[in-house]
């Protein structure tokens, strides 16, 4: 083989091997499959073409079945060798390579790679304006002031004002700075959850990740639900509508889920352009029902002070008022959603031209504006209608069963703006509740395939957009059915969510600016998260149906994931195969003759003498041809925990020996991949020798999940036979 430089590529299928010019010469880079060929290109054929110098293209070759393995490979012409072969990466990929127009419509948008379903980054189309992606978290956010006033003067009484300014000052002092540093440390919206995953490593690491998947599935699930059933509420209590409608709550809930998970299926801009509409419509009738409401307690003085002699009547002094209200606080903790979510959803944030991809410093300035302008807009609604709701509506409105409860600034809209412009107000208050869960569905969608797919824990069908919006509209039916439509029985779960996000998201910025050297920094952000910690605990307390609730999530995710990650476990597992300039050189040497042979080594001493008895016992008892090179090669597993990370491939030479070292996740899975690129690269089927193992099978197959290893050559065998169905064509394992 000549020299060559990895600058010129073409795609080739694991089941063909291309006939080449006698100058030129492949370097697989990396398995894929399940990829149509483009309209453009010419019809698969059994051979490529010379690539001219400095050219680059891509051709599909036929494999020998539907669904052929397809490796990307660097098709060099003569030139001198780099120190080290610069490869690119490409993911794995299962799936047949024609689908039919449903499941082409169904996995449209499929993610190649380990980006989310709206993670597009090429794709500038794909990308909002922040104030309109704020529209999208905001349907979510500022749709809580159709209950929280409300749930503010029930859960504190004359004493809600305060309450509430306290739970402003944290969001602007407490929750707004964190998630800035969120959105520098995480741009492409993997939240605070990925900056612990940084934290913790192996299989640690993947579990304490569920966990909080687990959380912000409740989170996101019941933030759906939840406001759903508030808009049928919103629907049912409208006094120009028969009161039977009451009776089909849990239907209406439903329609209105169904509803929401259609516009997910119809497609994301249309997400977002519906979002626009309902918040400006309904932040434009707010102010107003806001003004007339502070017009006429600026018109009745009488009310503040009536207002001042029950507080004073309650709570002796100022102090007393402080304290009381820090104690409860934490029951308004609705009024602090959104902010993950609004990090979640980054990458449809429009960044600035010329971005670096891994830090879109543009992106991350214009998220900042998003969730700034967003906690403003909030933060004067909450204390507005706050105030004016508690001065001008009786404490008993917001018992259960009154015309106040979960309605607040719906009750003032009627009372002083007429039943027309009442019933207006409840319109908008229905479709924003409704559409609150697109934000929380978006979250989602962006979520979970940057994880579970990751780490092997769901199907490659998890990478697409709209079969996890069925997933999710399933579940929030269920959700439904079971909380009988709710909002009370649901409010727990959510604000659990909420909370603990929220906490490891403070917790994660402390650690990272204490890492950075910044002690003084991070004490303040310590300080901030040992009030959110507070916060999650007192609502734990309280409402301890909203941890249990999280924990049924929690457990469903962990279990599920834990299956699919088994029953996935023999997959190729690979995402990309880098090989360095003395590894690619014993093996265009090795492939000389009509084979390579492969001596799979398990290192001890790695010194000469180890290597020479390896060989005299794997020639004596396979046979393998005197005079015909070997090649050793050893996989040292770095950690078991991940799924399908990049093989790289060193080359060294000790004792005369020559030796392929391997880092991986798994070993057979890793030996696998190497002969099927071998294979693929050379046009020599490999030959693999193993020692035979004896031990509890059992033992093997927990060892093989958990720490990569286990009974290596069955193992082995079998990610080849599931890899490449044509006996004839698989490389061959020989054990001794």
């Amino acid at each position: 083989m000549q020299p060559k430089e990895p600058d010129q590529r073409a795609e080739t299928p694991v089941g063909d091997t291309p006939a080449e010019p006698a100058d030129e010469r492949c370097t697989v880079v990396g398995y894929r499959t399940g990829e149509e060929a483009p309209q453009t290109l010419p019809p698969p054929q059994a051979g490529t073409a010379r690539l001219p110098e400095g050219s680059e293209r891509r051709a599909h070759l036929r494999g020998s079945h539907p669904g052929d393995r397809y490796v990307r490979v660097a098709r060099t012409t003569p030139g001198p060798v780099a120190a080290t072969a610069k490869l690119t990466e490409t993911q794995v990929k299962t799936g047949p390579r024609q689908v039919g127009r449903f499941r082409r419509w169904l996995l449209h948008g499929q993610s190649q790679g380990r980006e989310a379903p709206y993670e597009r980054e090429a794709d500038v189309h794909q990308t909002k304006s922040w104030w309109r992606v704020m529209c999208l978290t905001g349907v979510d956010y500022f749709s809580t002031l159709g209950y929280q006033p409300g749930i503010a003067a029930l859960a504190a009484g004359f004493l809600s004002p305060i309450a509430t300014v306290i739970l402003v000052l944290l969001t602007l002092f407490g929750a707004l700075p964190i998630y800035h540093r969120v959105a520098a440390e995480s741009p492409h919206g993997e939240g605070s959850i990925a900056m612990l995953e940084r934290l913790l490593p192996w299989w640690q690491g993947k579990l304490f990740v569920l966990a909080l998947l687990g959380f912000a599935a409740t989170d996101f699930v019941i933030t759906i639900t939840l406001s759903a059933a508030d808009a049928t509420a919103h629907l049912i209590e409208n006094p120009l509508l028969p009161r039977g409608l009451g009776d089909f709550r849990i239907l209406i809930t439903l329609v209105l889920v169904a509803l929401l998970g259609a516009v997910f299926l119809k497609g994301f801009g249309e997400a977002i352009g519906i979002a626009v509409g309902l918040v400006v419509v309904y932040l434009g009738l707010n102010v107003v029902v806001s003004i007339v409401s502070i017009a006429h307690v600026a018109a009745n003085p009488g009310l503040i002070t009536d207002w001042r002699s029950a507080l004073f009547a309650q709570h002796s002094n100022p102090l007393a008022m402080v304290g009381v209200a820090l104690l409860l606080f934490p029951r308004l903790a609705l009024g602090l959603s959104g902010f993950e979510t609004g990090v979640s959803v980054m990458p449809l944030v429009t960044g600035a031209p010329g971005d670096d991809p891994h830090r879109p410093q543009g992106r991350i300035r214009n998220t900042r504006r998003l969730l700034t302008t967003a906690a403003i807009i909030m933060s004067v609604f909450l204390i507005t209608s706050s105030f004016t709701t508690t001065v001008l509506i009786p404490q008993e409105a917001f018992q259960p069963g009154g015309a106040a409860n979960g309605r607040a600034l719906a009750y003032l809209a009627h009372e002083y703006l007429g039943s027309g412009f009442g019933t207006a107000y409840d319109l908008s208050t229905i479709l924003i509740l409704w559409f609150a869960g697109a934000s929380a569905m978006a979250g989602l969608l962006n979520l979970v395939p940057r994880y579970l797919p990751r780490y092997g824990m769901a199907p490659e069908w998890a990478q697409a957009a709209r079969p996890l919006a069925l997933v999710f509209t399933v579940i929030a039916f269920a959700v439904t059915i079971v909380f009988h439509a709710d909002v009370d029985a649901q409010g727990g779960a959510y604000a659990t969510g909420v909370l603990v996000l929220m906490s490891s998201a403070a917790i994660a910025v402390t650690l990272s600016i204490w890492q950075q050297g910044r002690r003084g920094l991070a004490a303040l952000f310590g300080v901030i998260a040992l009030v959110f910690i507070y916060t999650t605990a007192t609502n734990v307390v309280e409402r301890p149906d909203g941890l249990k609730i999280a924990s049924l999530f929690i457990a469903a995710i962990v279990i599920t994931s834990l299956i699919s990650r088994v029953w996935r476990t023999t997959e190729l597992r690979v995402t990309a195969i880098t090989v360095d300039d003395t590894a690619r050189r014993f093996i265009e040497e090795a492939a000389i003759g009509d084979e390579i042979h492969i001596i799979a080594n398990h290192p001890d001493e790695r010194n000469a003498r180890e290597y020479l008895l390896k060989e005299r016992e794997q020639r004596a008892e396979n046979n393998i041809p005197h005079g015909s090179p070997v090649l050793f090669l050893e996989v040292t597993v770095t950690d078991a925990s991940e799924f399908a990370p990049t093989l790289r491939v060193r080359g060294e030479e000790i004792g005369g020996y020559r030796v392929l070292r391997v880092e991986s996740s798994a070993v057979p899975n890793s030996i696998a991949a190497l002969l099927l690129w071998l294979r693929d690269t050379t046009g020599k089927r490999p030959h693999a020798y193993f020692g035979w193992t004896e031990g509890n099978p059992l033992k093997f197959l927990a060892r093989y999940i958990l720490f990569g290893e286990g009974d290596i050559a069955p193992l082995t065998h079998e990610v080849l036979r599931k890899a490449e169905r044509d006996p004839a064509r698989r490389p061959a394992i020989h054990i001794g």
